[in-house]
């Protein structure tokens, strides 16, 4: 009986090492979402502090330098240097070394009382990218290829 259950055992072994293995789905990506994944999110006029917005790339490996350009899109009712500072430097490209995902863009936000009946969010696009990747989530919609951010007063 046991050199049957051994043959079985071996029989089903050898039949299994043939079967090729699937390697998953290779549709490399690069998105923008904050440190929760998120692609939408809110900043209280009543808080001073540097927020990291994370650009993430989905790819198998890298072996060279990488680069993503984006864009700053700010609605009327936010002024730089009042409502917020951009702190990540490189005039809208971050550059992405071998074997790093995620890159953070940096935002101090400062406290300032904005204006409920203007537009007051910040939207940090993807503009491209040095190897042709797609650009937000695969798929139809592009989620995570824009980060909007929406600076409110408290209690709003």
């Amino acid at each position: 009986m046991k050199k049957i259950l051994y043959l079985f055992m071996m029989a089903a072994l050898l039949i299994g090492c043939n079967q090729e293995e699937f390697e998953g789905y290779d549709t490399p990506f690069v998105h923008i979402a904050t440190s929760d994944g998120l692609s939408a999110t809110t900043v209280l006029t009543n808080v001073s502090n540097i927020n990291e917005y994370l650009v993430k790339v989905s790819s198998r490996p890298l072996t060279s330098p990488f680069t993503v350009t984006y864009e700053i899109i700010v609605g009327d009712g936010l002024q730089e240097g009042i409502d917020y500072e951009i702190l990540t430097q490189g005039n809208g490209i971050v550059t992405f070394a071998p074997g790093v995902y995620d890159m953070p863009i940096r935002i101090k936000w400062k406290s300032h009382i904005v204006d409920k009946t203007k537009n007051n969010t910040l939207i940090i696009r993807l503009t491209g990218n040095s190897q042709n990747m797609i650009l937000g989530l695969p798929g139809p919609a592009a989620e995570q290829k824009e980060l909007v951010i929406t600076k409110k007063n408290q209690g709003e």
